[in-house]
């Protein structure tokens, strides 16, 4: 059959081979050729169909680009590398990269970009969730792949971020769990006895972060304003290869082959036995004798919101100046050997405190101080926010004081007291109903008083008439 010429450029014949065919021109490539797009079905109205759909996507301008789509586990590749790189925060893209190679890409990374469908993802999601990852996990993975979607969609890659179409599981919010009153000053009595004594009174007592109280230098402390300022945070950052060829650098760590099942190598390992590399696996950059980007490193804060001023309680100021006055010390008697990072906190030879060996401090407190198994942030962030509450302090200003965005976020580190909660029950009754009468009227003064009433209303009948 002859082929025949629709509106727009189109062409609809029926092929030798039993099936309609539909050819749609969508533009120029850039060699100068035609862009014609196919389209193919077993009936003419239903490749009638498609052709419209093309050109409608074409007049609209969203039509996607010509050529061979990447796989997912391509074109990840090349949003971490070349786009998100840019963007985020070393420690974030770190953790964007580690759920790629160990979710992402076995998961549908051998599916091209464009033929990824929802279905695809629920799978990968179930199978997440049954090999025993966390739903909070799981809904992680699913923003980073979903903004990696959004930008080949946005470039005209795919016709739809199909992440869009997919709801994520849910996820069971972790209950806050922050001191009492009694516990946090059991614990600060318990850390007065060591030289950290002021970064726990940072911490507890003003809510900072841990990489915020880590990270304060002391050009950012105003003491006769009495401020902090919360520019620096220091944080532990992963190792990035300096060498020219990084596979090749990395080629004494590497392991292709999984652990056997009794491995003993890693047995302690929280997580279990490492995945086996990748045949092009660019990690083990630690023993790159050219290495970058990694180690301990102050850096600035994720949001402006958290680098805003917090004022500093005057008790908290003769402790402050004991603890510069007993660094200078230490500075003195260190000598050439103190190594200056102008940090507020920091070892005896002036190195900054590392995380891991503060998180290790904070659960030896615990022990001390006779307090619960507690996360990090639940005795320090989460007991500031719910002991402002307690002392009456409205949440606007704990906002404040958190340097929180959004009002919705510090409520959930704010939690409530059970007897705080009876005190406002009881307050609540008593402004609805009268307090009960202690002791019983005697009858006759009954009697009396209704006697009296009696007289006067007929006294009052009788003015009347």
């Amino acid at each position: 059959m002859s082929p025949r010429k629709s509106n727009l450029e189109s062409t609809i014949y029926f092929g030798d081979d039993g099936w309609w065919h539909g050819r749609v021109t969508m533009g120029v490539l850039p060699d100068g050729s035609p862009d014609r797009r196919h389209r193919m079905a077993r009936t003419e109205p239903a490749v009638r169909r498609k052709v419209r759909e093309l050109e409608k996507l074409r007049d609209e301008g969203r039509a996607t680009k010509a050529g061979r789509k990447p796989t997912v586990g391509q074109w990840m590749e090349t949003y971490l590398t070349d786009i998100a790189s840019l963007k985020l925060k070393p420690r974030s893209l770190d953790d964007y990269w580690s759920k790629t190679r160990n979710d992402i890409i076995p998961g549908v990374g051998k599916h091209r970009i464009d033929k990824l469908s929802p279905e695809h993802l629920e799978q990968m999601y179930r199978a997440m969730l049954d090999a025993g990852r966390a739903p909070s996990h799981v809904v992680k993975v699913h923003r980073i792949l979903s903004r990696a979607l959004k930008i080949a969609h946005r470039r005209r890659m795919i016709g739809e971020n199909v992440a869009t179409l997919v709801d994520p599981p849910s996820i069971d919010e972790t209950e806050a769990n922050p001191f009492t009153q009694e516990e946090a000053k059991a614990f600060l009595e318990a850390a007065a006895k060591r030289p950290t004594f002021m970064r726990w009174i940072v911490g507890v007592g003003m809510g900072f972060r841990q990489g915020e109280t880590l990270g304060l230098r002391w050009p950012y402390v105003d003491l006769e304003a009495e401020l902090f300022h919360p520019r620096w945070q220091l944080q532990r950052l992963t190792w990035r290869h300096g060498c020219g060829d990084a596979h090749a650098c990395g080629a004494r760590l590497h392991r292709f082959a999984p652990c056997p099942p009794d491995c003993a190598t890693h047995k302690g390992y929280k997580r279990g036995c490492p995945k086996p590399c990748t045949k092009t696996c660019v990690k083990h950059a630690s023993i790159c004798p050219e290495r970058k980007g990694g180690g301990l490193a102050f850096t600035r804060p994720k949001t402006k919101k958290s680098t805003n001023p917090v004022p500093i309680p005057p008790a908290f100021i003769p402790y402050l100046l004991a603890h510069k006055a007993q660094q200078d010390e230490l500075r003195v008697a260190a000598g050439e050997l103190w190594q200056e990072h102008q940090a507020v906190f920091t070892h005896p030879d002036g190195r900054p405190i590392d995380p891991r060996d503060d998180w290790g401090e904070f659960k030896e407190l615990l022990a001390e101080a006779g307090i619960g198994d507690r996360r990090l942030y639940d005795g320090s962030r989460h007991t500031a926010g719910t002991i402002l509450n307690e002392l009456g302090v409205d949440m606007p200003t704990i906002m404040e004081i958190l340097r929180h965005t959004q009002i919705s976020q510090t409520r959930r580190y704010v939690k409530g007291r059970s007897h705080l909660s009876k005190d406002a029950m009881r307050r609540m009754g008593d402004a609805f109903l009268p307090a009960p009468e202690q002791t019983a009227r005697p009858a006759t003064e009954t009697r009396t008083e209704t006697g009296d009433r009696h007289a006067a209303r007929a006294r009052r009948r009788r003015r009347i008439q």
